[in-house]
């Protein structure tokens, strides 16, 4: 069955950013371990997106409480692969002023339901389906993850796929709440 030149291109788009994504995952794990960054402090970008069930989420509405935002894709395998460690970390920080908000990438809302469908993960995700929101937050590789203190402003990043649960990023993130 031959697929029409849109399709095409489509799939090659695609495959392209999967393979892009997997290089640079290589070349971040291959030179260290990901780790969390501290960063100057500077005011978070604006955040204001809809989630998969249509809810709007402002970064702004939680200033107060410690957000992680990641950017993330479900074609890309770091991506895939620490999901499961930030589920874990929301459920440690259960009823403290913790927030996880994952940020889709350019992404159907299906097939992100699918995959949270799948996987049975209780997270909220947006979607940044034009990358408006992830342009703005300069992300050029996935994983990409910040974390945003109570006063709004950021505090650490981390390129690439974490253990979200290690003693260090528990007790960095313990000492922002």
């Amino acid at each position: 069955m031959r697929l029409d030149r849109p399709l095409r291109l489509a799939a090659f788009v695609r495959w392209s950013a999967a393979l892009g994504c997997l290089l640079a995952a290589a070349a971040a794990s291959s030179a260290s371990a990901p780790a969390l960054t501290s960063l100057a402090g500077d005011p978070a970008p604006a955040l204001v997106l809809r989630d998969v069930n249509g809810t709007t989420h402002d970064l702004a509405q939680y200033r107060g409480k410690v957000v992680l935002v990641n950017f993330w894709a479900t074609w890309c395998v770091p991506c895939r692969a620490e999901m499961p460690s930030i589920q874990k970390l929301r459920d440690r920080f259960a009823g403290k002023p913790f927030v996880v908000l994952a940020v889709n990438v350019d992404e159907p809302a299906s097939r992100v339901r699918n995959f949270l469908d799948e996987t049975r993960l209780d997270l909220p995700v947006v979607l940044d389906r034009n990358k408006t929101v992830t342009r703005a937050w300069s992300v050029r590789v996935m994983p990409t993850t910040f974390i945003v203190a109570r006063d709004g402003r950021l505090r650490y990043r981390a390129v690439g796929d974490l253990d979200w649960n290690s003693d260090t990023v528990v007790g960095t993130i313990s000492q922002l709440l």
